[in-house]
């Protein structure tokens, strides 16, 4: 995937956006994860930026077993961690609550985000963030699906660069455990293929960090 070129508009804006959002009718939120991949989104939205965000950091959230770990943020005061801002109709928000329970909706001020290019300004922004209280993945043995983190580094790569993979990968805690290497037969609903660099860095990058790539057994 080509990386994005400079302006921080990760696909085409909707024509309606700027008339929208001065009717108050859109809602903002912050992507930390598979948002960032533009070939994972099967929703349309009025527009997406990259940015960053002041005062959460990612982390692998376990889930029950079997299910394999995602990613989440808690708070942490001066952390910066990077992604992108989701816009869209406010009466979707619902729906989005509803995908992302067992998360916590938060407002994120205006002073703890920046936005590469604003399509929009006064626009509510929400993080959906774990409980304080949640350990990581590392903590309790969670294991990572490869199919998953493929699909999130992608996207990481595609706006920010091979830094911005190394970032990721650097500042997120709970590396160090398992990642199960099912990237010959997904397990992710929305998988993505990677040249054999991308895979080859991908892989170098987590085993430095700590992870252990076992087969799917």
């Amino acid at each position: 995937m080509a990386e994005l070129p400079l302006g921080g508009s990760v696909h085409p804006d909707d024509p309606d956006l700027a008339a929208l959002a001065a009717e108050g009718r859109i809602v903002a939120y912050f992507g930390y994860g598979s948002l960032v991949n533009r070939a994972t989104l099967r929703t349309k939205f009025l527009g997406i930026r990259r940015a960053s965000v002041m005062g959460w950091r990612r982390f692998w959230m376990p889930r029950q077993v079997p299910d394999a770990a995602l990613l989440s943020v808690r708070p942490a005061d001066g952390f910066e961690t990077q992604g992108v801002v989701v816009y869209d109709l406010a009466d979707h928000l619902p729906a989005v609550d509803e995908r992302e329970a067992g998360y916590i909706r938060r407002v994120v001020m205006p002073g703890h985000v920046t936005i590469e290019s604003a399509p929009a300004t006064d626009v509510p922004l929400f993080i959906y963030e774990a409980s304080p209280a949640m350990p990581g993945a590392a903590d309790v043995g969670a294991f990572i699906l490869q199919s998953y983190l493929d699909a999130v580094l992608q996207g990481f790569l595609s706006l920010y660069g091979e830094a911005g993979v190394r970032r990721f990968v650097a500042e997120t805690d709970g590396f160090e455990t398992t990642v199960l290497g099912d990237r010959a037969a997904p397990r992710y609903p929305r998988s993505v293929d990677l040249a054999r660099r991308e895979a080859e860095l991908f892989d170098r990058l987590v085993i430095e960090r700590g992870a252990r790539i076992v087969g799917p057994g």
